[in-house]
């Protein structure tokens, strides 16, 4: 490719939030930055767009289309082979979250990212915002005193039928292999991921510990009603409530608290809240966020740094093999838990969750530790 020449970009899995990324493509090329060259899907693609190639399958994509940059937005077991056959057909990969379901198989991506001399960027959205570095730079500089705990508390739902929309929803394996799609690990998994990065948490050796207390409401294998506690190597910890299983779903957040103050970072707005004793108000800032793709094109283009590079999730890698390799979660018993039929659709809730959630966060505690009456039996 040329300096003068746009990269090709190529999209695998172009339904659901890949449709996102094939957004991002057309407008970076309506920029003259990127070129959307061809689609993978397999429920046969279509494209309107004049000189598109279409695809059933993502390794013939790859092997085919001449691509300069490949995006994978598919079910995370197959996103080492994929990565695997893009870098080995010298592409740069745009890798959707979660990176992969091991930690062996995200060392093998970073290795062969290395040998291959190519770029892996990882798809956690929101640590494209200027919020994440605003809201590091605000703690070292004391605005809230000497930070004293890190939080991430997410309430969502998920309706029946999203844990029925394909063979590995809610699996910890399938056929033998590792899936790990749980509240933690997917649906939530930028919360953990941007908690992270706030933190300063990015490398495998940032997370000293990992202290699990995961449940499921819904007839799954993974978790929907989850918290955590994860000591952090430099001292302190981040303590996360990420459940699914919600009476109505609400913004999930990034809170730290300190000895002066508290900032909040709602990280699907890119807006940051600081609250200090005496302020009747917060202080609320919203900041720019740079799209992913646009951000790889650029590196690809003219060596502009990375935003979310593989090597800087290790710290997330380190949760999600400690979900992976922990016990698998515990039932909640059906006494603790409603089943509604709303605007949502049919979905499970859990008794008093957030309320409970709240004080994982508060209290630096799991539901257990805090003594969740469906965590503890009744």
């Amino acid at each position: 490719m040329s300096a003068a020449t746009p990269p090709r970009i190529g999209i695998a899995g172009v339904r659901g939030h890949g449709a996102s990324h094939v957004h991002a493509a057309l407008e970076l090329e309506r920029e003259g930055r990127a070129r959307l060259a061809a689609l993978a899907d397999r429920r046969s693609p279509r494209s309107e767009h004049d000189g598109v190639a279409t695809y059933t399958g993502a390794y013939d994509m790859i092997a085919e289309a001449q691509l300069d940059i490949v995006v994978l937005s598919t079910p995370m077991h197959t996103h080492l082979p994929l990565a695997l056959a893009a870098l080995e057909a010298g592409a740069h990969v745009l890798l959707e979250k979660p990176p992969t379901p091991t930690l062996d198989e995200f060392h093998r991506l970073l290795a062969a990212a290395d040998a291959a001399g190519r770029a892996v960027q990882l798809g956690f959205q929101s640590l494209g915002s200027a919020a994440v570095p605003a809201m590091r730079e605000l703690i070292a500089d004391g605005v809230i005193g000497d930070p004293v705990r890190f939080g991430a508390l997410g309430t969502w739902i998920r309706s029946v039928d999203y844990w029925r929309r394909t063979p590995w929803a809610g699996r910890r394996t399938l056929d033998g292999v590792p899936v790990v799609d749980g509240a933690v690990t997917n649906p939530l998994a930028h919360a953990v991921a941007t908690a992270l990065a706030v933190a300063g948490a990015t490398g495998e050796s940032d997370v000293a510990n990992v202290r699990l207390d995961l449940y499921r409401a819904n007839d799954i294998e993974a978790d929907d009603t989850s918290s955590l506690v994860i000591d952090l190597a430099r001292g302190g910890q981040l303590a996360c409530a990420l459940s699914l299983t919600a009476v109505r779903p609400s913004e999930p957040c990034v809170i730290v608290e300190g000895t002066a103050g508290r900032l909040v970072l709602w990280y699907t707005l890119d807006v940051v809240q600081l609250v200090v004793p005496g302020a009747s108000i917060p202080t609320t800032t919203t900041y720019p966020r740079e799209g992913l793709l646009a951000n790889l094109v650029d590196h690809v283009a003219d060596g502009a740094p990375l935003l979310v590079p593989a090597a800087a999730t290790g710290a997330f890698m380190r949760v999600l093999e400690a979900v992976r390799t922990g016990p698998a979660p515990t039932r909640i018993d059906d006494r603790f838990v409603t089943r509604l039929h709303d605007a949502e659709g049919e979905h499970l809730v859990v008794d008093d969750l957030q309320a409970w959630s709240e004080r994982v966060i508060a209290e630096g505690r799991t539901f257990a530790e805090l003594g969740a009456h469906w965590a503890t039996g009744g």
